[in-house]
């Protein structure tokens, strides 16, 4: 095992023993191995640095690499922002614990030895973000490696495998790396992603978000604190932020909107497709505070003459809605009014012929737009609702309160 530490700054040597330079950095190719160190980078003061390609690694040791070619084999340095640098890029970044779902500091990069025809290669297994790397850090150039390795034997070991380690890359530019690293931000929870983006910087936070698909922007986006939702999207160009806010739920999607400037607000509106624009400013025209504010306009409704085996049929084929909010289905009577509402887990429980109207959840319970927050929390509590109707004057369902915006809203009145 060797540590980045140990081989930056040490010297290297060609294949007939000369000295060539010192190793300032080290690359990694993400694109093409994600953990293999691809290139050295060997300073020579006032001459060009050169670049030593993994195939062309002989040996390597703490201080020291040799080489199994001569000098005039190694190729120019030329920068290349898809490569990622592990002094520049890792060492004292921060970085996120994918595994731990937390922001941590790197101290110092394991390496292991690959020996392959006459060659070596290192590969990045772990980062050490505890106090052995720290420990190696501080005493770099006042103490022999074996002394510093004693030293650290005796520290706690902290360490993060690296396949569970994503970059914070605050720079725009480094489109190439953000792709290939932040991967597994897409498959972390929102709500841990959430928790993380809220301990980083404005630049990083932005860094991220812009990272991510539009799908998994929004879902971390929906879990941010609003006033932090709000700094992103007011960052974004209009066309950007309104292909992440076009995959929110509506109610989330308005709460966004409703925090912004006026002018950017109306902005990204304009860059909407027609029906989720009208849905927002909708959802936009009631009161915060009121039913109409806490709804969504996405909902799943069916006749009240329906069976059970049709209902589960026409909903298995409907790509438009997300089985994780199906908690609820409302049911309409002949005349498209509100009849009451079906638990998707009595319903799952239900013969097949058994039409919805006998299914219904009884007493029939919803509250017009206008109706205030409190009556809403009330009935919640009073009935142990997991989703509530507002109909409009007619008696129609026009939105569905869900028991999370519930909470959320109770959460934020502490």
């Amino acid at each position: 095992m060797l540590h980045a530490t140990e081989v930056l700054g040490g010297e290297a040597y060609d294949a007939q023993g000369n000295y060539v330079g010192r190793i300032s950095e080290l690359f990694i190719e993400p694109a093409d191995q994600p953990n293999r160190v691809a290139r050295y980078l060997l300073g020579r003061g006032k001459y060009l640095p050169l670049l030593a390609r993994y195939d062309q690694i002989s040996s390597v040791a703490p201080g020291m690499i040799k080489l199994n070619v001569e000098e005039s084999a190694l190729e120019h340095f030329r920068s290349n922002e898809a490569w990622l640098a592990v002094r520049k890029d890792l060492l004292d970044q921060q970085i996120i614990d994918t595994r731990g779902r937390k922001v941590v500091r790197v101290n110092d990069v394991d390496l292991s030895e690959q020996r392959m025809d006459g060659t070596v290669e290192l590969r990045v297994t772990d980062v050490d973000v505890g106090l052995p790397g720290a420990a190696r850090r501080l005493l770099q150039g006042l103490a022999s490696p074996a002394v510093i390795r004693r030293i650290q034997q005796s520290l706690p070991a902290r360490t993060i495998r690296w396949e569970f380690v994503n970059l914070i890359e605050p720079d725009p530019l480094r489109r190439v790396k953000l792709r290939i690293t932040h991967d597994k931000l897409e498959k972390m929870h929102p709500a841990d992603l959430a928790d993380i983006m809220e301990e980083l910087s404005p630049a990083e936070r932005q860094a991220i978000i812009a990272s991510l698909d539009e799908q998994s922007a929004a879902e971390a986006l929906a879990e941010l604190d609003s006033r932090l939702t709000s700094q992103i999207v007011e960052k974004m160009d209009p066309e950007k932020a309104a292909d992440i806010i076009e995959e929110m739920d509506p109610d989330k999607a308005a709460d966004v909107l409703a925090n912004l400037p006026p002018e950017t607000s109306q902005e990204v509106i304009e860059e909407l497709p027609g029906e989720e624009a009208r849905e927002v400013e909708t959802l936009l025209s009631y009161d915060e505070h009121s039913a109409g504010g806490m709804m969504t306009t996405e909902f799943v409704y069916v006749g009240e003459t329906a069976t059970r085996g049709e209902v589960v049929e026409w909903v298995s084929q409907r790509e438009d809605i997300n089985p994780e909010n199906l908690d609820t289905i409302f049911v309409i009577d002949g005349e498209a009014k509100f009849s009451g509402d079906v638990a998707v887990g009595r319903l799952l429980l239900a013969a097949e012929d058994v039409p919805l109207a006998q299914l219904k959840s009884e007493p029939q319970v919803s509250v017009t737009p206008d109706a205030r927050e409190k009556e809403v929390f009330e009935l919640f509590d009073k009935y142990n609702l997991r989703t509530l109707a507002v109909v409009d004057a007619h008696g129609r369902a026009v939105g569905a309160i869900a028991v999370d915006d519930v909470i959320t809203r109770l959460r934020e009145m502490l």
